[in-house]
């Protein structure tokens, strides 16, 4: 009877310790005093406490450690350094010597190897080390946006021998591997690997875990693009503001040319026919005063008419509507229609080797860039004289010339040639006024075509204003 009861009185004891067991953990204590076996059945119960405290006390870990990863994240640490700290604080809950993250980049197109960090001595796999997504061993992990794991790599790559990425980890010693996409908004953005030595080294219990880092670090993956779409809106934004700056710039020069140079023409018109209706003026003075007026009037449309077309250029209206031009034809007509104008100045303008084929062109813009080099080359060219226009295919498409024999352009003064409003040091050989604004229109027409336009020239030597147009 004694023996019985006491029987009875260990059980009891043995229960109430037990009992105390469940209480600290429930505490969350989990070095708990479990009564050693006695060989009755409260030793299963024991036990299962006993496992119970060991995974409560990892789960406990892992949460702090993914609190601290968040800390992290919320506290602005780069992107590296998050990743950094993963490396060194997660080996007592998942076993790696290898933690890679990369992204899918171009679209969906490619997966680009960004962040990295071993124990082994050699690395065949590093940051920059990029591969289509199509057809990898990444593409079930995109298509499923479940993880992955790979338990014997070297089998693996002896069934998929094009896997370059799996065959330099195997060339680092990495026998196994967990891998995990980060997903964002729903969709896979990259993937984050966990890599050991040791084959079979990862088994479904690592995979909570392995979610939950993947879950954290798509976080700042996300708040990493974000930052950066904000960054690229905030450059957008400035570049537009300094458009605006620079449209408000040139618009108020535009007013400051048309103050400045059309007072003078205007104020000489206006004196001209004062003269003409309140005096008594012989023929050959009056003659004079009404060609003055047409020179005056002449200039004045010309400015405006430059003035519109800068302003609609800037204004993003200007457009572009090609045609196929028969290009000698082309350069014939206008190197009649100048050299008449040139004749009173002893000037012969010439097309030299008329080109045989057609441009792809606007037929309008490419006359306004002909008559502008032309004019130019006889408004600055000594009388007697000659003005040659040249034309040639290239191979990938045209290039036009028009040379002079005038006084030729200096290099300070090429530097702003085919700005705005530039005016040279070089003087006509004729009393024509320029606006200043005749090259800087042909550039943007050329440019507006996909070509280039420029100038070879020296001081005493004339000067060969070329420009291309590219086939289409």
């Amino acid at each position: 009877m004694e023996s019985k009861s006491s029987s009875s009185s260990s059980t009891a004891d043995r229960l109430q310790a037990l009992i105390v067991c469940v209480r600290q953990l429930r505490q969350g204590r989990f070095a708990i005093d479990v009564p050693p076996p006695s060989g009755d059945e409260l030793d299963p119960l024991g036990s299962a406490l006993e496992k119970l405290a060991r995974t409560l006390e990892v789960r406990q870990l892992e949460e702090q450690k993914l609190e601290q990863i968040m800390l992290r994240i919320n506290a602005g640490l780069l992107f590296d350094e998050v990743l950094e700290y993963i490396y060194q604080n997660f080996h007592e809950m998942i076993p790696y010597n290898r933690i890679g993250f990369s992204l899918i980049e171009n679209g969906g197109q490619m997966v680009t190897a960004r962040w990295m960090k071993s124990d082994l001595p050699t690395i065949r796999l590093g940051p920059g080390f990029s591969a289509p997504l199509a057809g990898s061993s990444l593409q079930s992990v995109f298509d499923t946006g479940k993880p992955r794991i790979l338990n014997n790599l070297p089998d693996y790559l002896r069934e998929h021998p094009r896997s370059e990425s799996t065959r330099l980890i195997v060339e680092e010693g990495i026998r196994s591997s967990l891998t995990c996409p980060l997903i964002v908004r729903g969709a896979p953005v990259g993937f984050l690997f966990f890599s050991s030595v040791h084959p079979g080294a990862y088994d479904d219990a690592h995979i909570h875990l392995f979610q939950r880092i993947a879950e954290e670090v798509s976080v700042i993956v996300e708040k990493g693009r974000l930052v950066s779409d904000l960054a690229d809106q905030k450059a957008a934004i400035e570049r537009q503001n300094e458009e605006l700056r620079r449209l408000g710039e040139m618009k108020n020069a535009f007013l400051g040319v048309a103050a400045h140079d059309l007072r003078s023409p205007i104020t000489y018109i206006q004196m001209a026919v004062s003269h003409l209706l309140n005096h008594q003026i012989p023929e050959v003075d009056r003659q004079s005063f009404m060609r003055d007026i047409q020179i005056q009037t002449r200039y004045m449309s010309a400015l405006l008419n430059d003035l519109l077309d800068i302003s609609h250029i800037e204004s993003g209206k200007f457009s572009v509507n090609f045609d196929s031009i028969p290009l000698a034809d082309f350069l014939e007509d206008a190197v009649q229609r100048h050299a008449k104008m040139a004749e009173p100045k002893g000037i012969c303008v010439v097309l030299e080797s008329p080109p045989q084929g057609s441009v792809s062109a606007d037929p309008l813009r490419l006359r306004q860039v002909i008559d502008n080099l032309i004019s130019n080359a006889v408004k600055f060219s000594p009388a007697g004289t000659l003005v040659q226009v040249h034309a040639g295919f290239t191979g990938t498409g045209w290039r036009v010339a028009v040379q002079d024999n005038g006084p030729g352009i200096s290099l300070k003064d090429q530097e702003v040639l085919f700005q705005d409003f530039a005016h040279l040091s070089a003087r006509p050989s004729s009393p024509e006024k320029s606006t200043g604004l005749g090259l800087a229109i042909t550039r943007r027409i050329i440019e507006a075509h996909g070509g280039r336009i420029a100038v070879n020239s020296s001081p005493g030597k004339g000067s060969t204003f070329w420009f291309t147009i590219p086939n289409r």
